[in-house]
């Protein structure tokens, strides 16, 4: 076994584990991460508009943050992990790990972990692809490239369209819409305007591992993943 140094190691616990195959979004997490710099909002993980044979992962954080909230940043103590699955048995096979420090994002993988499941450690013995990209302001926007992945850290912008009133009365059977449905497609939904910090890789995927059968059978081959966020310990 390789022996890895201990200095080299950063371990972290989890404090919210949130899933899809594709994508998911929430805003609303468990009462111990809600409104903290630990908070998931989104899950994004798509084919690259530009290049076919990439996907893009996005993990936006720290929902509903007023405009203007430029004092809002990422939490040194946070790791952000993207996890991936390449055989369906929801263990993960490779992670994306992201953490930052001192005005940067540092990034290590996608590579095998060293310990999955609860933990997670952060090996710079190990991680095959390493870089960082400076985390963007409201002004400027910085991106990083390094061997064929691209990288960005920083402040988005996430107009919230959701009618949170009309969906609780649907549920509820309170509706006063046709049907007791949702509201006619002409309503005009007012966007709040909102921002979220978004942490974002794109990668060939040729450095992803294996695919399997999509599990209803269409012929497609898939990875799962799903992200977490962990404090150091």
């Amino acid at each position: 076994m390789k022996k890895i140094n201990k200095q080299q190691l950063l371990i972290f616990l989890p404090l919210l584990v949130l899933g899809m195959i594709f994508m998911a979004s929430d805003h609303i997490d468990s009462p111990s991460t809600i409104g903290n710099t630990a908070d998931l909002a989104d899950l994004y993980a798509y084919e690259s508009p530009n290049n076919p044979d990439n996907t893009v992962f996005v993990a936006n954080l720290q929902s509903t943050l007023p405009p203007g909230s430029n004092d809002r940043t990422f939490d040194e103590q946070v790791l952000v992990e993207f996890n991936i699955d390449n055989n369906n048995d929801l263990i993960e096979d490779l992670v994306i790990q992201a953490i930052p420090k001192d005005g940067y994002m540092y990034f290590f993988g996608p590579y095998k972990p060293l310990s999955t499941g609860v933990t997670g450690v952060i090996s710079k013995e190990n991680a095959t692809f390493i870089e960082k990209v400076k985390i963007s302001t409201d002004t400027t926007t910085v991106t990083a490239t390094k061997d064929e992945i691209s990288y960005f850290a920083g402040r988005r912008e996430d107009p919230f369209y959701f009618d949170v009133s009309q969906y609780i009365a649907v549920f509820t059977g309170q509706s006063q819409e046709p049907g007791g449905g949702f509201k006619p497609p002409n309503h005009e939904y007012i966007p709040r305007e909102l921002n979220v910090l978004s942490v974002i890789v794109e990668v060939p995927n040729k450095y992803l591992g294996d695919t399997f059968d999509h599990p209803i059978g269409n012929g497609a081959k898939v990875i799962n993943t799903w992200l977490s966020t962990k404090r150091r310990q």
